[in-house]
């Protein structure tokens, strides 16, 4: 069998041939419909360019006002960093931590970590500490939550224009656009061609494409035994890196390696899959009480002082009559947390107890289970765009409430806890029915 025509799936493990990609189309696996490859015709250039423009947008984003906020003459301006201090200030370090990390660092860092890898591939030359830079450039991709912000800034600004006047500043439009420009740096970014011109750049070329076992002229034999049907990655040995896609044999008995091309962490299954998110969604659904039922933001002004949880800010939105903006923080906020808990609990209960029905149906819902999760923390950034612009010290003040650490806590868990749950034990307990069968 031909190198490019070993495909493992990462969602089921499934190890089949592969074919060659329709222009602009893509693969996928024949048991679990996940995506194994997408065409991607002049991906690094496109890439290059759209991580330039990225650059740029970034740089004016972080140097100038969001949104201004006018009362009785006092106009009271700021910027991201800005609202990330005054968090820290009033004491709320870990919110201003997470804002920090999740709209300042990760994005930056994928911007960051993009041109590095792209740059000197440009003029033919390999990158400097490749498999570092791209490591870090995919840590950095799911925690970068710039679309989730600029959903923040628009609840934000509704919820502001009953108060005073609302000036939109240069880095409001800037970030619109540095969220579409980003995501499609993401989604230009092939990594099969960019290793492949890693490989080409360096003479001579110290980058494995496949290991050797991988490579020979047929599929590898399931150890100790004839070739079962299906075949997966984990009967062979071999592991899928998820981070680079290169297909690696695992030494015997070990059950954790390190990728030969990027050096991310390779793993036949994840160690201890499911009592890890058994332990992360407990404290989850602990945290989810006090993030709903304590004060998520506390209002200071002439007529007195208001408590708001995340329930009476959604009936202020639809009392208000922005009742689609009030439909989506209810779902942000609220409903895709409880959904993620439920959800994951449900996965991880059905694999343990290996439920063979509806493997595939399983698998989808822990898709979007992951594709969801960052959204909640839309109200995060409601509440940080709040506290940052209404200080008008006597006339009005508004500081972040208790339930903000802990709804932050629920969502950082919940994402913790879909990335160390393994969808492909959903599949190992079809395989030991088949060779129970068989």
């Amino acid at each position: 069998m031909k190198r490019a025509e070993l495909l493992v799936c990462h969602d089921c493990d499934l190890m089949q041939r592969g074919a060659s990609c329709p222009p602009g189309g893509t693969l996928r696996c024949l048991r679990c419909n996940a995506e194994l490859e997408r065409d991607l015709p002049e991906s690094l250039g496109r890439a290059l360019a759209l991580a330039l423009g990225a650059l740029v947008l970034f740089v004016i984003s972080n140097l100038y006002p969001i949104v201004g906020l006018s009362v009785n003459g006092n106009l009271v301006r700021t910027t991201l960093w800005h609202a990330v201090e005054i968090l820290y200030l009033d004491g709320m370090w870990p919110i201003a931590a997470l804002v920090f990390a999740t709209t300042i660092l990760m994005p930056g860092m994928q911007v960051m970590c993009l041109l590095a890898l792209l740059v000197p591939l440009a003029v033919g030359r390999a990158p400097w500490q490749a498999p570092l830079l791209f490591r870090a450039m995919y840590i950095a991709r799911p925690w970068g939550m710039t679309e989730v912000l600029i959903l923040g800034l628009l609840v934000a600004l509704v919820k502001l224009s009953h108060i005073a006047t609302v000036v939109t500043g240069v880095a409001l439009w800037s970030f619109g656009a540095l969220m579409l420009v980003l995501a499609g740096a993401s989604a230009a970014f092939d990594a099969r061609q960019f290793w492949s011109r890693v490989a080409r750049a360096t003479q001579p070329a110290n980058v494995p494409n496949v290991t050797t076992d991988v490579a020979s002229g047929e599929a590898p034999r399931a150890r100790g035994e004839r070739a079962a049907v299906p075949l997966t990655g984990a009967a062979c040995g071999i592991a899928r890196c998820h981070a680079c896609g290169l297909l690696a044999r695992m030494p015997a008995a070990a059950h954790a390696a390190a990728c030969p091309r990027c050096g991310s962490a390779l793993h036949l299954r994840k160690v201890a899959s499911l009592s890890r998110t058994w332990a992360l969604l407990v404290a989850a659904m602990v945290l989810y009480v006090p993030a709903n039922v304590l004060p998520v933001m506390d209002t200071s002004s002439l007529f007195g002082t208001q408590k708001d949880t995340i329930m009476s800010g959604v009936v202020y939105l639809w009392v208000s009559g922005s009742w689609p903006l009030a439909l989506l923080v209810f779902i942000a906020s609220i409903a895709v947390p409880m959904l993620k808990i439920l959800g994951l609990s449900y996965l991880t209960w059905s694999t343990q107890r290996r439920w063979t029905w509806l493997p595939e149906q399983r698998t989808r819902i822990y898709r979007l289970i992951e594709l969801v999760g960052r959204w909640s923390m839309l109200d995060i950034y409601v509440i940080t765009m709040l506290v940052a612009l209404v200080q008008f010290n006597a006339l009005a003040t508004i500081k972040a409430g208790p339930a903000a650490i802990a709804f932050g806590a629920v969502v950082i868990l919940t994402m913790f806890a879909a990335n160390m749950f393994d969808p492909r034990l959903i599949w190992d307990a079809m395989e030991r029915e088949n060779g129970s069968a068989r």
